[in-house]
């Protein structure tokens, strides 16, 4: 089992947000430039999203067990957390 992974991700407050993000990313769109244009996580937002390596127990719940299912190179579908919603692309 991977003890810590690296992942990107973009933040924004509706769900009708995040499912243009993902239409926009599924049309060739680069994960980094729409994460700097639109995540509200303005620390992550600045590095294309990257939010660097994190093991077990360091994000909330919702976002921890879809980030951990993700294959490499994944991108996951919005996922509701108390900060809005996410989308989560696996980097390593």
């Amino acid at each position: 089992m991977t003890n810590k992974i690296k992942c990107s991700h973009i933040l924004v407050e509706k769900q009708s947000q995040a499912l243009q993000i993902l239409e926009r990313i599924k049309a060739g769109e680069k994960f980094g430039k729409v994460a700097k244009e639109l995540s509200i996580d303005s620390g992550s937002a600045k590095r294309d999203g990257n939010l660097g390596y994190f093991g077990r127990g360091k994000m909330v719940k919702e976002f921890e067990n879809v980030a951990f299912k993700l294959e490499i190179g994944h991108i996951s579908e919005p996922v509701k957390t108390q900060y809005g919603y996410h989308i989560i692309k696996r980097l390593a």
